[in-house]
């Protein structure tokens, strides 16, 4: 061996131990890591049981019970008055005055217009001076039958003597003639008289009823309220001219006044049948702030696509014009064995929901109307078999089903 050889050779010796003093070093950190984990692992606390629990629905109920109640309905309609008068000009003319506006109320027989009586005098004066004349015409027309009977006297005593003559020989045939033309004409003249006095009866009713009228014509002038009524509308003003018929205003009863509206052609037959039986059925209806009662009183005879119209009286009329739309609720005839719950118990459309030891249970219900309580609107329903004190939620949820867990909320 070289002498450099032997020089290098305890060097090597030293970096072999090196390497191996560190990998023990690395063999002992990773021991101690292991050990420390195991000793983490075996003194960890032990993790809490995970218990599964059913989610539970907080739910509000309802203990009900079945009863006689009255399902309303909701009416939608237009004031009306039957006793609806136009006063109109009985003949031509201008008016003089106006004395009412409309709106107002006016008594029975009080003046509402007035037209100028100067255009109704000379129809009135004529139709005097007519009468008049025929009653002066029927006494000339007696005195002149008697002297008109007194000529055909003559006439005829004149023919007599004219034929004894001329059966003698002693007249001519002509004076014969003219004498029976003569007693012809006075018969004829005779006849007509009496025909125009039998016919003066006939032409002096005539007359009379022409005057009559003339006069009516003439108290006419003056319009007045046939009965207390409100004047619905004022057609003229002072001044203008009018002609016979022209309507110059309307006005209505105050009572009785009717709301006529439309309901659906399934509750007819209910209504008419509690009519029938003579079940009086209110209804409570408002125009703007106010609030006034009615009853039904008949239903009508004809129907369309809207349903059939329904009279309802109205119990004071005068506070509401005619001819405003009005909404009304309308009681129906009595039915047993309803239930009242909010339209939030309703699920689907045709079921509730029972809670029976924290459970739901669905039953199909018979949706029969509705009503108010307190205000507010309530569904009617009935349930076959209903089970009295059962609790009936009143909480509306979407995933309600037969099963669900629920936890009833306190009052």
């Amino acid at each position: 061996m070289s002498a450099r050889g032997l020089r290098t050779l305890p060097h090597f010796s030293l970096n072999r131990k090196s390497i191996i003093m560190r990998r023990l070093l690395a063999l002992a950190i990773l021991a101690a890591a292991i050990g420390g984990f195991l000793l983490l692992k075996a003194t960890r606390p032990a993790p809490p049981v995970v218990e599964v629990r059913e989610r539970v629905w907080r739910v509000a109920t309802d203990r009900v019970e079945p009863t006689t109640l009255r399902p309303i309905l909701t009416l939608y309609g237009r004031i009306e008055a039957p006793d609806r008068v136009r006063a109109a000009a009985p003949v031509s003319g201008r008016v003089l005055e106006v004395t009412v506006r409309d709106g107002d109320r006016v008594a029975a027989g009080q003046a509402l217009a007035r037209l100028d009586p100067r255009d109704l005098l000379p129809r009135l004066e004529q139709a005097r001076a007519d009468l008049e004349r025929e009653r002066i015409r029927v006494r000339h027309d007696r005195e002149a039958l008697q002297q008109e009977r007194t000529l055909l006297d003559l006439a005829e005593a004149k023919l007599a003597r004219l034929e004894k003559l001329q059966t003698a020989r002693l007249g001519a045939e002509s004076a014969v003639d003219q004498a029976r033309e003569d007693v012809a004409r006075a018969r004829l003249a005779a006849s007509q008289r009496q025909q125009a006095i039998a016919e003066h009866p006939a032409r002096l009713a005539q007359l009379e009823a022409r005057l009559d009228e003339a006069e009516r014509d003439a108290e006419r002038s003056r319009i007045e309220a046939p009965f207390p009524a409100r004047i619905a509308k004022v057609e003229v003003a002072a001044g203008d001219q009018v002609q016979a018929g022209q309507t110059l205003l309307t006005l209505y009863a105050d009572d009785p006044v009717y709301l006529r509206a439309k309901i659906p052609a399934m509750y007819a037959a209910e209504l008419r049948k509690a009519l029938d039986a003579g079940e009086r059925l209110g209804a409570t209806a408002s125009f703007g702030a106010t609030v006034f009662a009615a009853h039904l009183e008949r239903i009508g005879g004809e129907a369309d696509a809207r349903g059939i119209d329904a009279l309802l009286r109205v119990e004071d009329g005068k506070n509401v014009p005619v001819g405003a739309f009005v909404n009304a609720v309308l009681e129906r005839p009595a039915a047993a064995g309803l239930l009242s719950l909010p339209f939030s118990a309703l699920h689907g459309g045709d079921r509730i929901y029972f809670v029976r030891e924290g459970r739901l249970t669905s039953v199909r219900v018979e949706r029969v109307g509705e009503h108010r309580v307190d205000g507010q609107p309530y569904m009617l329903l009935r349930v076959a078999d209903f089970v009295p004190g059962s609790e009936v939620m009143v909480t509306h949820l979407p995933n309600a089903i037969d099963g669900l867990a629920v936890e009833v909320l306190g009052p």
